[in-house]
């Protein structure tokens, strides 16, 4: 099956990976530095700079916004299993280690079960002190810590060292979580690594070229828990590597031959 987006097309494989077709495209794709997803010709950059190109339920666009509820990336959205340490100023007993379960929630003491999963940990002290203060506290003062964090880890997949998830903090860029894969393997084409988002209802994707963040002519975008990262091959460099070990395998072949 080929799917087409602008004047670029691949050849996917029918297997889902991501639960998105297009995903599984992307990952599946080699690529020979040639016309890429993102920038197949200047109308198409212009047009995914303005709106995006949708497939699916896949949208390519030209940057990446972060995600939603985050205060433009400074905040982290907590997530399922989530430890969280709750401390209530001069109230020890009401001081809690809890975590988040499969459905958002948290319970805590006399105020019962709590959302939080998707809230930033500030709006979530926010709604424990009005909870609190409501009935049972004056002026409470609320401080929550994530202990541990089940949601901030990003997949990373295609052609790297380490294919796996990986924790990302506040700060971490996209060169630093390839680093943590490993980085590339001899064959990555490292101008065709996609980068996956979801935001609201969508699911984002943009072309980053690392060659040129190495080279200074691009900014290292930064990740965000729950994204993902695809590296795609180079054609040309996975034929030179089938050209060698064919030849390696032939010079074996022809050494055996000679031996008495």
């Amino acid at each position: 099956m080929v799917r087409r987006i602008g004047s670029a097309s691949c050849n996917f494989p029918a297997k889902a990976v991501f639960g998105l077709s297009v995903a599984v495209a992307l990952s599946g794709c080699t690529s020979d530095s040639g016309p890429s997803l993102a920038a197949a010709s200047p109308e198409t950059s212009s047009a995914y700079a303005s709106a995006g190109t949708a497939t699916d339920s896949l949208r390519l666009v030209e940057s990446l916004p972060p995600p939603i509820n985050t205060r433009d990336g400074s905040d982290q959205l907590l997530s399922p299993n989530d430890v969280l340490e709750i401390d209530v100023f001069q109230v020890d007993d009401l001081d809690r280690t809890v975590q988040v379960d499969s459905s958002g929630q948290i319970t805590v003491p006399l105020v019962g079960s709590v959302a939080a999963a998707g809230k930033s940990v500030r709006a979530l002290e926010a709604e424990l002190e009005s909870s609190y203060g409501a009935k049972y506290l004056q002026s409470p003062d609320i401080t929550v810590f994530v202990k541990e964090s089940a949601g901030q880890k990003v997949t990373v997949d295609g052609e790297v060292a380490r294919a796996g998830l990986y924790p990302v903090t506040a700060g971490s860029s996209l060169l630093q979580v390839l680093a943590q894969a490993g980085g590339f393997r001899p064959v990555a084409d490292a101008t065709q690594v996609y980068l996956f988002r979801d935001y609201g209802n969508q699911r984002l994707v943009t072309n980053v070229n690392v060659s040129d963040i190495r080279a200074g002519k691009g900014t290292d975008p930064r990740v965000f828990g729950g994204d993902t990262v695809v590296v795609f091959s180079s054609a040309r460099k996975v034929a030179i590597q089938n050209l060698k070990e064919a030849f390696g395998l032939a010079s074996s072949a022809a050494r055996l031959a000679v031996i008495p």
